[in-house]
């Protein structure tokens, strides 16, 4: 099964537009951003395009390439007063602690669960891409429980929170990174989840039939967006998602979701709204 990610992204989108009509009128989605990046930009236009559709305004903070940490944080707190969500869009300016940049936003405005000081148990919403993991896993009923599955990638969107994910959800979790284990060991998972983000990586000679293979790697081979698999491991995998159209389009509506129920938990402490 190769999964259409823009039609699950379409069926979610009805929902949040039904859903829509319960929450304020206005409804603002903030964004720290690299100024004058144009990846970035062309991200940032993605999650417009969808804010458009669903009624949210996107609110931008602009960081020049000479920004500093404290530009950063003191961005994300104006954003904080005056949105309902928050994204910090990476990379951001080089000068920029990162993490700092992170661990400023609020965890009542963290729609992609992100801040590094908050435990994964205590986020009021769960990372974007494992959400969509999570859909996908649904549409396509993969029951991990007792499943061998392999992360790969460590990082901040993709790795950490969808081993996270596959935990909770009972499978025995092995995570591949360039310092520890090694691509030989997909040959034995039942589940493999990518997020290295280098093109194509995983080759069909790597996996075996039947797997569940989720790439949610992105990067650039010859101009063209690719995934971390071949796209011929798709003859192998019992479920695979291509790069571009299969996580993405889900995750970017999964980050609408929770910035919903980041609102609706707003409507209901009075000190939160706006």
């Amino acid at each position: 099964m190769i999964i259409d990610g823009k039609a699950l992204a379409e069926e979610n989108m009805k929902r949040l537009q039904l859903e829509r009509t319960t929450l304020p009128e206005r409804l603002p989605l903030g964004v720290v951003m690299a100024k004058g990046d144009a990846a970035v930009d062309s991200f940032v236009r993605i999650k417009e395009r969808v804010a458009g559709r669903l009624n949210v305004t996107l609110v931008r903070e602009e960081l020049g390439e000479g920004a500093a940490t404290a530009d950063a944080v003191a961005a994300v707190g104006r954003l904080a007063s005056r949105c309902y969500g928050i994204i910090v869009q990476l990379p951001l300016p080089p000068a920029i602690d990162v993490e700092r940049a992170l661990a400023s936003v609020p965890p009542f405005r963290d729609v992609d669960a992100i801040n590094p000081l908050v435990p994964d148990e205590a986020r009021l919403v769960q990372a974007p891409v494992a959400e969509a993991v999570a859909k996908i896993f649904e549409y396509a009923n993969v029951r991990p429980h007792g499943k061998k599955a392999a992360v790969i990638g460590q990082g901040r969107l993709v790795g950490k929170p969808v081993a996270h994910l596959l935990k909770k959800l009972g499978a025995h979790v092995s995570v591949i990174t360039e310092g520890s284990g090694s691509l030989s060991e997909l040959s034995e998972a039942d589940i493999i989840v990518s997020g290295a983000g280098k093109p194509g990586i995983i080759m069909p000679a790597f996996i075996k039939n039947g797997v569940v293979l989720i790439d949610a790697g992105t990067s650039e081979a010859d101009g063209k967006i690719a995934g971390d698999a071949n796209p011929s491991c798709a003859d192998k995998a019992s479920v695979f998602t291509p790069v571009p159209g299969g996580v993405g389009p889900v995750a970017v509506t999964m980050i609408f979701e929770n910035l919903f129920t980041l609102a609706e938990g707003a409507a209901r402490q009075p000190g939160l709204t706006h």
